[in-house]
């Protein structure tokens, strides 16, 4: 008989470990209590494909080779030369196309420097870029932290991710047509072409007596094991999806150097997410400690003017959602990838998602978690590993 393997959770994570399981002769089954896989992979139904996560790539990773080399990402799409060049940036409340000097130094110049892992962002770069420049970096940053306060986090976290989105060199940002919406449709695909059986709105709460991948949000896993030790830190935001007709002034990008906004078109690159005519956007800003979330959507709302003007009496369509504990780990000082909760947790048991020990960012965490607890559940099985790789 064949091995078997549960995966509990039908987001990114899920269905790579599905897959990673699957191809190395494992019988798989996936348990998703939602109607449909996919996680924060999910995007709305047209007219207006907005997602819940993330909708880019990058491909500088071992996730982007796991997932390319499957035919996974599909077709790429990029905007159009002219729509490159409406890129923004917000410095003291007002618009302008380059960031402070400072800043440009810290990614060009400075760019070849090591930043200690025992040491918040704020305090190690002010000392060597000045206290403006680490501002506006870590704000800068924000757009993929999702943490009003990103300065606190270990500088050697914060400053892998700035040189990889910002420093000079050959881009590495990739967007699919159907963003991570058709990423997730093709890997349920392949799921069950590998005849993983994908058990949907199935809600597990006692484990089975077989080795077991939980790929699910860390809270969930941490009720699930009853294990309290499950925590990680992770990012606060409010969100606004907004589609307006398209106009001279709008913005493919807008970084929020003063509060860590973020603001990218879905439209301009992959034209199909919006009628025609329309653009649809997605900005979202960090919550502040203390800070109330209509305090929060207020700050949001003054960032939408600037990066897509008028848009109250322009807008033909919007959502709005807040995210919080589900944007990715954060590492804080003293403290790296390897140091959050481990994939192993012994008797079988494997942990998949966005904030285990695995490295990258975001939703490469996800992937890269998933090969490495599908490698694990296969070892457990009596497989052969290496096929799950």
């Amino acid at each position: 008989m064949q091995a078997e393997i549960t995966v509990i959770g039908g987001g990114t994570a899920g269905l790579v470990a599905a897959i990673a399981c699957a191809e190395a002769g494992a019988s798989v089954t996936l348990h998703e209590a939602h109607g449909s896989p996919g996680g924060r992979g999910r995007a709305t139904a047209g007219p207006y494909t907005a997602h819940e996560g993330p909708h880019v790539f990058y491909c500088d990773g071992p996730h982007w080779t796991w997932l390319a080399g499957r035919g996974l990402t599909g077709r790429l799409v990029r905007p159009p030369a002219r729509d490159l060049l409406r890129v923004t940036f917000v410095h003291n409340g007002r618009r302008t196309l380059r960031p402070p000097a400072g800043f440009l130094k810290m990614i060009t110049v400075g760019r070849y420097r090591t930043a200690p892992v025992d040491e918040d962002f704020h305090g190690w770069a002010a000392r060597h870029f000045g206290e403006a420049a680490a501002r506006a970096a870590a704000n800068a940053i924000a757009a993929v932290t999702y943490d009003a306060d990103t300065g606190r986090l270990s500088a050697a976290f914060v400053w892998e991710l700035l040189r990889r989105v910002y420093a000079p060199g050959v881009p590495a940002v990739r967007w699919v047509a159907g963003g991570w919406q058709a990423v997730v449709d093709r890997m349920a695909a392949r799921a069950r072409d590998l005849g993983v059986r994908v058990e949907l709105g199935s809600r597990i709460t006692a484990l089975p007596d077989h080795p077991t991948i939980i790929a699910t949000e860390l809270s969930s896993a941490r009720s699930l094991l009853g294990d309290d030790s499950l925590h990680w830190e992770s990012g606060h935001c409010v969100l606004l999806d907004l589609a307006v007709p398209r106009g001279p002034r709008d913005r493919f990008l807008a970084f929020d150097l003063d509060a860590g906004g973020f603001h990218e078109s879905y439209s301009m690159q992959d034209p199909a997410t919006a009628p025609r005519g329309e653009s649809l956007f997605q900005l979202d800003m960090p919550v502040r400690a203390g800070e109330s979330l209509a305090g929060a959507r207020q700050r949001l709302d003054r960032f939408a003017e600037l990066a897509v003007p008028g848009w109250r009496d322009r807008a033909v369509w919007q959502r709005r959602g807040t995210a919080r504990g589900r944007t990715g780990a954060l590492d804080l000082p003293g403290l790296t990838w390897r140091d959050r909760p481990a994939i192993d947790r012994g008797d079988g048991v494997f942990l998949a998602g966005d904030q285990v020990a695995a490295p990258g960012m975001r939703g490469e965490i996800a992937v890269n978690s998933a090969v490495r607890a599908a490698a694990g559940a296969v070892r457990a099985a009596g497989l052969r590993a290496r096929e799950a790789a």
